[in-house]
């Protein structure tokens, strides 16, 4: 019996190698490890176009120039591609936390030029890494404030607000070659279910959906952005039966012809719950590009070589079978592989971008929200830093460092540090800080009732507790001083470590 991937890598025809080639041609598989593997390099003789790099391919900048550059002596056109938010999801900066503050930091100061600046600041880095397309920035207007899954990667919950930085975001980062990504389409700030998780359902009329979801989408297009990312979201009002992911209702007739959107368009990653969860990887796979994806996010957790050629197999049955038109898989991989060119032909204007290296900590430090309660003493004596640990989402991760401890034990020698979570959360912090005066750092302090419990216990015993709130400052400020951040970057953790200190 002949398997499929042998029927279709070994067909022998020249119909089927062009079958092949277009199904990797609209794969962008992740990998294991910081060098290229040998199977990545041989599939890209064989047609594949993309890959992308999560936190685990990333030591260093020079080591990801390296692999880069591996990548690219067997594809010249390559598509490099990074899930780089700057701020809290970050993977270029996920061994130090990020250089250059997130979404809603820049929202918080408003102001476009400077959101512009930081963009341009990060393709700049990116490009000189050898990358060449950024699954970035979200445009998702933050209308929920318990979303567990957006929250500070939006620029905010003001949709003409989002939709101002998200032109400006997208205009920095092309300028330098790097092509931008917007997501996730059709908005997904509207959702209190994580789609890492499970399928989230927006139950929002359609009016409220064009009025407050799409114009930071439009303001994209109309900056020019080269993607756009496909939200695994259920939307009733525009598609009552299928996700956006899987919708040819809201990917080709609103996307593309509503909106008059012409460039790529890629799904979230495809290993998500909310849809290998409930339609099964391969078969959403082949739903998506028959709805009007262009382009498979893939490889973010499984990211082996079967992973790769059970999806192309899968694509090129659909094909044979009917399922999926034959021209609607090439018109996809023509678009990856028109994408791929405006990176190689583009990327020296990389080389003439200026590097503002301390940008991100000028962004940082204007962003900051600083709240005193009466004249509170000022902090000049090593303090205990209480850091307050929510479960992070799998956007976020875990790995990436984040707080404001390490930077005050610079400034103020002898400060220490202990990570609490729970109902006991703040009577321990007490009983570790001694004597010490309490920095509790606290990450959306209003989606989670025991960090609230926390600082009640906190302040009632230490009303002189600096309160540094690093998520989204929806809860009332509170303590001696309260310094918002909003981001979790390091940059951000600087800038409210010196406020600490400068009381």
């Amino acid at each position: 019996m002949t398997t499929l991937a042998t029927t279709a890598s070994d067909s022998g025809s020249a119909a089927g190698d062009t079958l092949t080639r277009d199904a990797l041609a609209v794969l962008q598989p992740g990998f294991d490890g910081t060098t290229a593997p040998d199977w990545v390099r041989r599939r890209l003789g064989e047609g594949l176009a993309s890959v992308a790099l999560f936190g685990r391919n990333v030591v260093t900048e020079e080591q990801v120039t390296a692999l880069t550059a591996e990548l690219r002596a067997e594809r010249d056109d390559l598509l490099v591609a990074i899930d780089e938010e700057s701020g809290d999801v970050t993977r270029l900066d996920v061994r130090t936390g990020s250089s250059l503050p997130g979404s809603h930091a820049l929202g918080a100061v408003d102001d476009p030029g400077l959101t512009r600046g930081v963009a341009r600041e990060l393709g700049r880095r990116l490009a000189a890494c050898g990358v060449t397309f950024d699954w970035a920035p979200s445009a998702d207007v933050n209308a929920d404030p318990d979303n567990p899954v957006i929250g500070v990667r939006a620029f905010g919950a003001d949709t003409a607000l989002v939709a101002r930085h998200t032109a400006a975001w997208v205009e920095g980062l092309q300028s330098t070659g790097v092509a931008a990504c917007t997501k996730h389409f059709p908005g997904h700030g509207d959702t209190n279910v994580d789609s890492h998780h499970a399928l989230p359902r927006i139950d929002v009329d359609a009016d409220t959906l064009y009025e407050r979801e799409l114009p930071p989408f439009r303001a994209a297009i109309a900056a020019g952005t080269r993607a756009v990312m496909s939200a695994h979201i259920l939307v009733p009002a525009l598609d009552p039966d299928r996700p956006g992911t899987l919708s040819r209702r809201i990917l080709t007739e609103l996307l593309r012809d509503e909106l008059g959107y012409q460039g790529l368009i890629v799904t979230d990653g495809m290993e998500m719950r909310a849809i290998s969860g409930t339609y099964g990887l391969e078969h959403g796979v082949v739903l998506a590009i028959a709805a009007g994806a262009d382009a498979i996010c893939v490889g973010g957790g499984l990211c082996d070589e079967a992973t790769v050629l059970n999806l192309r197999d899968a694509l090129v049955a659909a094909v044979r079978s009917g399922e999926l038109p034959e021209e609607r898989l090439a018109d996809a991989a023509a678009r990856v592989r028109e994408l791929a060119r405006w990176t190689a032909e583009t990327k020296k204007g990389a080389e003439s971008v200026v590097p503002q290296p301390q940008i991100g900590l000028l962004a940082a430090r204007r962003a900051l929200t600083v709240t005193r309660a009466g004249s509170a003493a000022p902090v000049t004596e090593p303090v205990y830093v209480a850091r307050f640990h929510p479960a992070p989402n799998i956007a976020v991760g875990d790995e990436t460092p984040w707080g404001v401890a390490a930077e005050l034990r610079r400034l103020l020698p002898g400060s220490t540090e202990g990570s609490f979570s729970g109902p006991d959360a703040g009577r321990e912090a007490l009983a570790a800080a001694g004597g010490r005066r309490v920095v509790a750092v606290v990450r959306d302090e209003h989606r989670h009732a025991w960090m609230g419990t926390a600082l009640d216990a906190l302040l009632a015993a230490r009303p002189d507790t600096v309160v540094v709130e690093m998520g989204v400052p929806q809860a009332p400020p509170r303590g001696a001083l309260h310094i918002a951040t909003h981001g979790a970057a390091r940059v951000c953790g600087v800038a409210a470590a010196e406020a600490v200190v400068a009381g």
